[in-house]
């Protein structure tokens, strides 16, 4: 199973216990950490996540992942978590919620002199993203995250 497909899978499972603790799906991943793998569901809420609704999410999908087709996954972890207060922004459907929000940006190399800006989110597309009123080329982000003032 590729990571694509199990991405998707997972999406589909998270359907029924999202929708009983009224949460929706923000994203899904599988990545390696030191020597074993995390796949985390991260949800959001309109009002905040709270750890039941995580257990929610957990307890539901779990013994689904026990299932003969998961069997070729490397051993991993499972982790449901909020999106949090300075979530990713990596998909279209997170761009267009973040439209007019403040974001950080980081860059993979210096552009102006600067490895990271912070401004409004004016405009994106696949090619480039606009903040701040600049606009940079989308192969030169490395990650876009909501901004937050501690």
């Amino acid at each position: 199973m590729t990571t694509k497909e199990l991405l998707e899978k997972v999406s589909k499972m998270c359907e029924t216990p999202l929708n009983e603790c009224e949460c929706t799906l923000w994203d899904v991943t599988f990545e390696k950490e030191g020597a074993r793998y995390v796949l985390t569901v991260y949800i959001d809420r309109e009002g905040g996540v709270y750890t039941d609704d995580c257990e929610k999410v957990s307890r539901y999908i779990d013994p689904l992942l026990d299932a003969k087709e998961f069997d070729s996954l490397p051993e991993y972890m499972l982790t449901v978590s909020s999106a949090g207060l300075e979530r990713h922004i990596t998909k279209k459907e997170h761009f267009q919620w973040a439209m007019g929000k403040d974001v950080d940006a980081t860059f993979y190399k210096a552009i102006n002199g600067n490895k990271a800006v912070c401004g409004e989110l004016n405009a994106f597309d696949d090619e480039t993203v606009t903040i701040g009123g600049e606009k940079y080329n989308r192969a030169d982000v490395a990650s876009v995250r909501l901004h937050f003032e501690f």
